[in-house]
C-alpha cells in the first residue's frame, strides 16, 4: 500500500497529459452525447391514471420498517458474492493475481438476479401493505448489500492487512468508500428498475371500466 502511495507522487508528465486527453477527448464528449439522447427521450408514461390525492397509509408491521428491510434484503446479494469479494480485495491490496474473470462474470449475473428478485419481493410486500411509497425504498433496499460490503472491508482491514500508518489507512478507506458507493448505486439501480418493470407489469393488467 505504501508503494502505491509513492507511485502516485511520481506520475510521469506524458502520462498525465494522456489522461487529460482521454478525459477531454472521450469522457467529456460522452457526457454531452448522453445528455443529448436523454433530453430527446420521451418521459415514462404510467399504465394507469394515478390519483392526485394521496391516500392514507395504514400502520405498518415491524418488518416493513425501512431500516429492517435494508438489513434483511442486503444479506442475499452479499451472500452471492462475498467469497469472490475476498479474492478481489486480495488482488487489489495484497498484489495477488486474479484469473477467474469468467467466474466473476457469473457472480455478477447472480448478483443482478438476486438484487432484482429481492427488490420485487420487497415491493410486493409493501404494496400488499397498502404502502405506495416504493420508489426510493426499492433503491435503498436493493442497495443494502453495500452496507455488508463496508463491514467486510473493515473486517478485511483489521484481520488481513498490516497497516498501521495514517496515509495508507486513509488511502484504503478512501478507495473502499468509492467502491462501496459505486456498489450501492449499481445494486440500487438494478433493484429499482426491476421493481419498476414489475409494478408496471402488474398495473398494466388492471382493467378499469
Amino acid at each position: 500500500v505504501a508503494s502505491a502511495v509513492m507511485l502516485t507522487w511520481h506520475v510521469p508528465f506524458p502520462t498525465m497529459v494522456a489522461l487529460l486527453c482521454m478525459w477531454f477527448g472521450i469522457s467529456l464528449p460522452l457526457v454531452y452525447l448522453g445528455y443529448y439522447f436523454g433530453f430527446r427521450k420521451q418521459p415514462y408514461d404510467n399504465p394507469v391514471r394515478t390519483n392526485q390525492i394521496p391516500r392514507q397509509i395504514p400502520e405498518q408491521r415491524w418488518y416493513m420498517n425501512k431500516f429492517v428491510g435494508i438489513l434483511m434484503a442486503g444479506i442475499l446479494p452479499f451472500g452471492a458474492m462475498f467469497i469472490e469479494l475476498f479474492f478481489i480485495f486480495s488482488a487489489i491490496w495484497e498484489n495477488q493475481f486474479y484469473y477467474l474473470f469468467g467466474f466473476l462474470f457469473l457472480v455478477f449475473i447472480i448478483l443482478v438476479v438476486s438484487c432484482s428478485q429481492i427488490s420485487i419481493v420487497m415491493v410486493y410486500f409493501q404494496l400488499c401493505a397498502e404502502d405506495y411509497r416504493w420508489w426510493w425504498r426499492t433503491f435503498l433496499v436493493s442497495g443494502g448489500s453495500a452496507f455488508y460490503v463496508l463491514i467486510y472491508a473493515i473486517f478485511y482491514f483489521v484481520n488481513k492487512l498490516d497497516i498501521v500508518e495514517f496515509i495508507p489507512s486513509l488511502l484504503y478507506f478512501g478507495y473502499t468508500a468509492l467502491m462501496v458507493l459505486s456498489f450501492w448505486l449499481l445494486t440500487g439501480t438494478i433493484g429499482f428498475y426491476a421493481a419498476y418493470m414489475f409494478v408496471r407489469k402488474i398495473y398494466a393488467a388492471v382493467k378499469i371500466d
